[in-house]
């Protein structure tokens, strides 16, 4: 998007805007409870990072140089969402977080990840770009 299409853009009232950040906030406070081993603490670091780059990378779309820059940068946010789900999955089944969380936490996360892949196939439609790749 550029200068022109943020005019009347209300990026607070956008899903993708708000849900990353609420995952972020979600992730955040997983991590502040999560009691596991010192010697697994960077598991914790991982979804840490990935879980708020998300929100951070959607941010950055905002202001994106163009179409080409915001897919981009959706595309990354998109990869991180993935290796979100990596990270909860791997908490979960090394006994660091229970199944219920992790449930919920990758509910989330598969939701982000649909937003993301429609963003993107919407960007590429406009764009007349649009393939079978996302």
């Amino acid at each position: 998007m550029d200068g022109n299409e943020m005019e009347g853009y209300n990026r607070e009232k956008a899903p993708l805007h708000r849900k990353s950040y609420d995952f972020a906030v979600r992730v955040v406070n997983m991590v502040k409870y999560v009691d596991c081993p010192v010697k697994e603490n960077a598991l914790l670091m991982q979804v840490l990072r990935s879980g708020t780059a998300i929100g951070a990378l959607v941010r950055e779309s905002e202001y994106a140089q163009s179409p080409a820059d915001f897919i981009n940068k959706l595309h990354v946010a998109l990869k991180e969402c993935n290796e979100t789900l990596y990270w909860l999955e791997l908490l979960n089944d090394t006994g660091n977080i229970g199944e219920r969380e992790e449930a919920s936490m990758a509910s989330d996360c598969k939701e982000l990840l649909a937003l993301l892949i429609a963003s993107i196939k919407t960007t590429k439609k406009r764009n007349g770009k649009l393939n079978n790749e996302v």
